[in-house]
């Protein structure tokens, strides 16, 4: 549990801790499987929360509406749910459950299950892994197909021999892992997925597993990498026939990617990354190879609805960025920091304004480094007391006096001088 909280943000940490006492006094055993693990064990950002029960996840959703907590059901038939806990923390609830597929992308049948069954029905083993978050063996970490050895070995491998047949979509996870994780995928594995290529079974993969890999691929901090190894695997066309030589969009991921790392670690960064995904995405198409492409990907009215929403919010940023107003550091910084991420990475990759451009550079290399560096203790020395409500406002005053100059940075503590060896040895003796 330490090393989970060490690996989690604060208002993730939080969140788990919420789901554990929910779940705890509704009498269910919970856990926080999959990504979590994989991420807290391989020393990555933990960037999903899957938490699954031993029972009705339906009975624990309720519990958890109680406290503020939204839920909704995402898929009727293996009962996932989606949860949107307190400070913007999103993740999964899932029932325990055995998986059985009667031929190659067919529709499982479902059963409860304990939850070490669970754990060997999974995709990769690095993702067969769980930790009890229940109070009898809290913090018990489950791992029945030896995943933690494949994080050190920087492997990937398949829980079974027919991992990816049983669900085609899971040859789309494997390469988007191996680019996310720069794991090795193992040679049974590999072996599995060319014979599942050559027997084409991605073509089982249907609209609605191809809109979750959109999804999941909208968030992958390496997306040039990833079109450029599902290029080459000749798989983009599971989503558009069209999406082949010109047509894909290299230089527009290769922007995003490059924008994505200059956001500093540890920012909350707030932004809505399939309608950016999908801009990119489908850049180059036509009007008809576009609509092709969202009915073959099976698009929701939503997802569209941020697809061609973010062209008109971002030019309104982008107006705001250009005023000469904007004549100070905090000003900018004060523009930029209410402003959605996916915003700011389109105009990083999209405005022809040099001056919108070097103010969106300068608010991720330099000021919005310099407001992280500002702690609740710089702000308390100046006579702010943490928790009333002008906190806050002290807080962001100081911020600004920092980026324009006007309060200097705090001075680190005097290091104090090793003792000369000869009174060392005296005081040792």
């Amino acid at each position: 549990m330490f090393m989970l909280e060490s690996h989690l943000t604060g208002p993730q940490f939080r969140a788990v801790t919420l789901v554990a006492n929910v779940a705890a006094e509704s009498g269910f055993n919970v856990f926080l499987a999959g990504g979590a693990l994989r991420d807290m064990l391989g020393g990555f950002a933990v960037r999903e929360l899957d938490f699954v029960v031993e029972g009705a996840p339906a009975k624990l959703a309720k519990a958890l509406e109680k406290r503020s907590v939204s839920a909704a059901l995402v898929d009727d038939h293996r009962k996932i749910y989606t949860i949107g806990l307190p400070e913007g923390v999103s993740a999964t609830l899932s029932m325990s459950r055995q998986e059985r597929f009667a031929k190659t992308g067919a529709r499982p049948q479902i059963s409860p299950a304990p939850i070490h069954e669970y754990l060997r029905c999974r995709d990769f083993t690095v993702n067969a892994m769980a930790l009890s978050l229940s109070k009898g063996s809290r913090g018990l970490l489950l791992d029945p197909t030896n995943g933690q050895s494949d994080i050190v070995q920087r492997e990937l491998r398949a829980v079974g021999n027919y991992t990816l047949y049983d669900e085609p979509a899971r040859l789309l996870t494997l390469l988007r892992l191996k680019v996310r994780l720069g794991f090795a995928i193992g040679e049974r594995t590999e072996a599995q997925y060319r014979n599942a290529r050559e027997a084409g079974v991605e073509k089982y993969i249907g609209p609605a597993a191809l809109r979750e890999e959109l999804r999941a691929m909208a968030s992958e901090p390496n997306p040039a990498e990833l079109i450029e190894l599902l290029e080459r695997e000749g798989l983009l066309s599971l989503f558009s026939p069209a999406l082949t030589g010109a047509k894909v969009n290299h230089l527009g991921f290769q922007k995003l990617q490059k924008a994505l790392q200059m956001v500093p670690f540890g920012t909350d960064f707030r932004r809505e990354p399939l309608g950016l995904f999908l801009n990119l995405f489908a850049e180059k198409l036509t009007p008809k190879e576009r609509a092709a492409f969202v009915k073959q990907s099976g698009l929701t009215k939503g997802d569209l609805a941020q697809w061609n929403q973010l062209d008109p919010r971002a030019k309104k940023l982008e107006k705001a960025l250009a005023s000469p107003k904007l004549n100070r550091a905090s000003l900018i910084y004060a523009t930029l920091v209410k402003a959605p991420g996916d915003e700011i990475l389109f105009l990083l990759g999209r405005s022809a304004n040099r001056t919108v451009t070097d103010r969106l550079k300068s608010y991720l290399q330099k000021h919005l480094p310099t407001a992280l560096e500002v702690t609740d203790a710089d702000v308390a020395a100046r006579g702010a007391v943490p928790g009333t409500p002008k906190f806050a406002a002290a807080r962001e005053a100081y911020i600004a006096g920092r980026l324009d100059g006007r309060i200097r940075k705090p001075a680190p503590p005097p290091v104090p001088e090793p003792a000369p060896v000869a009174a060392a040895a005296r005081r040792f003796n």
